[in-house]
């Protein structure tokens, strides 16, 4: 090869590599310059999303203030040891003293763990170890006071906050607060009203530091959040607690399937309590709230439906009380079916108001066949004016189907009008037929059932519910007096005799229904279910109840022996026990604020007062030992019994110190001073046990 070839040969790659070069600083200026905002808006894209930030949904609080339901927030808790702010020296300072103090707070690791998971990162720049899912608000707070984070927001310290819904008094009312889950149809109150406790989300940038790992890019949200509203129900969760229990008792006395019991304020037909209690399916001995029988099973009610059939007869004849009815030996044939009393009458004739004390099925049958056999429209007409033929349209969804038959109906026989006015052949929902008995109780205006008082935001009510009235008057003035008369005289001489109590009177009526089992009444064998409806004091109604055991297995089925017991205990203990309940309601007064410094400067700590005040980093108080004396003492007088104190006005952390420096453990939502206590002030406590505050 000779000179000139290899020129041309060097000269040949020469310029290759030169249009090569070329191409590739061509390349570089078209990205940097040319194209550059596309592919920085694509890196960005790629590296960078928006996420929906879950809103603080709202709290569920019961009459008085007592929390029932609410949003605690939960952090995700992570470190990105491999932050600018943090070089190779201060991590070499920091890193065990870091891991002693994650170890200390979470103590299922190591210290040994946690100094190798961070020398680990350091070492892969990990920019993300995750540390612990399920970190509390105070938790987080000490977090926050560690080595490196204590400096800022800039310092490695990666929080993601979720919420947790959670019920202070667990079962209780369960069903009729309701749940709130993801992906889940919320139930209860939480349903009716999830649209305005649930909030508006926000919006928040997240960075992508490794595959599927994503961080927040900036400390602000871009879009923030907006709490739900609060709703402020007509529960009162000291009397829920007494149905609970009384029907916990009869139901594990009597080895019931389920049962319910309602409470319900007769003037403005708000419900104070609601307990839906069901045999657990692994445990026959336990019972739970699952299921709301109290407003989604429509039943036969049985003989406590004989107060519409009453009312029917009063209103429509000009017929007296003392209006005699022959009973015979308590049995009497319709067409080709037998009817018969639970028991055989004491004489052949019962005057009206015996038939009902007594609660014969022949003789409330006969006065309504009689006057009703030939247009029995006209007493369909009255049960549909007492609202059986429908629902009531409460908030709460779930509302079972009443069923009411019409003689034009293809399963109307020529029976049913005498077994349809002792509670057979008829659907209605508990709640419907308590709103009849309320009615009465209310001198005939019927109102409808509410659960909800209010909708606040931020302390400021936002939505006010007023009584709404179904029926101004259900039936004329004296037929309501005589149905009074026939329902006192239950109590007094009749089948609710238990319920005789001396200091105030009762009016209601006991029902024993039968309920087929599998294969019909006769193939089946029947069931029983017992009952009680009325009101209290009869002489001035204040509050009307229901009380529902279903199937009894244990020998006694009749309403007056397993349901109203529970209405006495509820009755009592509302008249007794919590007089103000049957007053005007007073605001809750707000306790005087007790700090810390003067709780401590009373039992003599002042050099324990003096670090507490530097650690949060305020100056030392002037020490007084004659500030709120009397507040004081009391106040440690009952912490030492085991009670609760009011803690109403005090700061989160004065709340905070004083409750921990007792054992129990606390949980804070939102901010400033406490609002809301879960456990009320004079309920006994036990170290470890959790109160959760509300802050405002």
């Amino acid at each position: 090869m000779n000179k000139n070839q290899t020129y041309i040969r060097a000269l040949v790659l020469y310029v290759c590599f030169c249009v090569f070069a070329a191409c590739i600083v061509y390349k570089i200026i078209q990205t940097q310059f040319i194209n550059g905002a596309y592919w920085k808006n694509k890196f960005l894209t790629q590296s960078t999303r928006m996420e929906e930030m879950e809103a603080m949904r709202g709290n569920i609080f019961d009459i008085n203030g007592a929390l029932l339901a609410t949003s605690l927030p939960y952090y995700e808790i992570a470190v990105d040891v491999n932050v600018p702010n943090i070089s190779n020296a201060l991590f070499r300072k920091y890193r065990d003293s870091l891991a002693l103090c994650f170890n200390a707070l979470f103590p299922e690791k190591s210290v040994a763990y946690y100094m190798q998971l961070f020398q680990t990162a350091r070492n892969k720049n990990d920019r993300y170890v995750f540390i612990k899912n399920g970190v509390r608000y105070a938790e987080l707070q000490s977090i926050k006071k560690f080595p490196l984070f204590r400096n800022g927001s800039k310092w490695g310290l990666i929080t993601l906050q979720h919420h947790k819904r959670e019920r202070p008094f667990n079962m209780l009312a369960a069903r009729t607060i309701g749940l709130s889950r993801p992906g889940i149809k919320p139930v209860g109150l939480e349903g009716a009203y999830d649209s305005i406790l649930k909030g508006v989300r926000g919006k928040r940038l997240m960075q992508r530091i490794a595959r599927d790992i994503w961080k927040p890019l900036n400390d602000e949200n871009e879009v923030e959040p907006k709490d739900g509203q609060d709703l402020y129900t007509t529960i009162d969760i000291n009397i829920q607690d007494v149905a609970e229990q009384a029907l916990m008792r009869a139901l594990q006395k009597h080895g019931a399937a389920y049962g319910c019991a309602i409470l319900m304020e007769v003037a403005t037909g708000e419900i104070r309590a609601i307990a839906n209690l069901s045999r657990n399916q692994s445990d026959s001995s336990l019972y739970n709230e699952s299921l709301n029988y109290a407003l989604g099973y429509p039943t036969e009610p049985g003989s406590t439906f004989k107060l519409a059939s009453v009312l029917a007869v009063l209103d429509t004849c000009n017929i007296e009380l003392n209006e005699p009815v022959r009973v015979g030996n308590g049995t009497c044939t319709y067409f080709d079916r037998q009817m018969k009393d639970s028991h055989e009458p004491p004489k052949s004739i019962l005057s009206l108001q015996e038939c009902f004390e007594q609660s014969s099925n022949v003789g409330i049958s006969k006065l309504v066949q009689s006057n009703f056999g030939k247009r029995p429209d006209l007493f369909i007409s009255y049960l549909k004016r007492f609202h059986f033929d429908r629902k009531l349209e409460l908030t709460i969804p779930g509302e079972g189907n009443p069923r009411i038959k019409s003689p034009q109906d293809i399963d109307w026989y020529g029976t049913s009008l005498p077994w349809i006015s002792i509670g057979y052949e008829s659907l209605i929902t508990p709640l419907q037929l308590l709103t009849l008995y309320n009615a009465v109780a209310n001198n005939g205006k019927m109102v409808k059932p509410r659960f909800v008082r209010s909708i606040k935001q931020k302390g400021n009510v936002s939505q006010q519910f007023e009584t709404e009235v179904i029926n101004e008057q259900i039936v004329k003035p004296q037929t309501i007096v005589k149905a009074r008369q026939l329902l006192e005289g239950v109590v007094k001489n009749g089948t609710g005799k238990i319920l005789n109590i001396p200091e105030f009177s009762v009016g209601g009526k006991t029902g024993t229904a039968q309920i087929a089992k599998k294969g019909g009444y006769k193939k089946g064998g029947v069931m029983y279910q017992g009952s009680f409806v009325g009101y209290f004091p009869a002489d001035n109604p204040l509050y009307s109840c229901l009380v529902i055991v279903n199937a009894p297995q244990k020998g006694e089925y009749y309403g007056g022996r397993v349901a109203a017991p529970v209405f006495k205990e509820i009755a009592q203990t509302v008249y007794y026990g919590t007089s103000h309940y049957l007053k005007d309601l007073q605001p809750h007064k707000t306790a005087p604020t007790l700090s810390v410094q003067t709780f401590l400067t009373q039992k003599g700590d002042v050099t324990e007062l003096k670090a507490l005040m530097q650690q949060l980093k305020n100056p030392s108080p002037t020490m007084d030992g004659n500030l709120c004396k009397h507040n004081l003492l009391e106040l440690d007088g009952q912490l030492k019994q085991g009670l609760m104190p009011d803690l109403l006005g005090l700061s989160a952390k004065d709340a905070l110190f004083i409750l921990e420096r007792r054992g129990l453990r606390v949980q804070l939502s939102g901010s400033g001073r406490v609002k809301r206590q879960s456990i009320d002030k004079g309920m006994r406590i036990q170290k470890g046990e959790k109160i959760i505050l509300q802050l405002s």
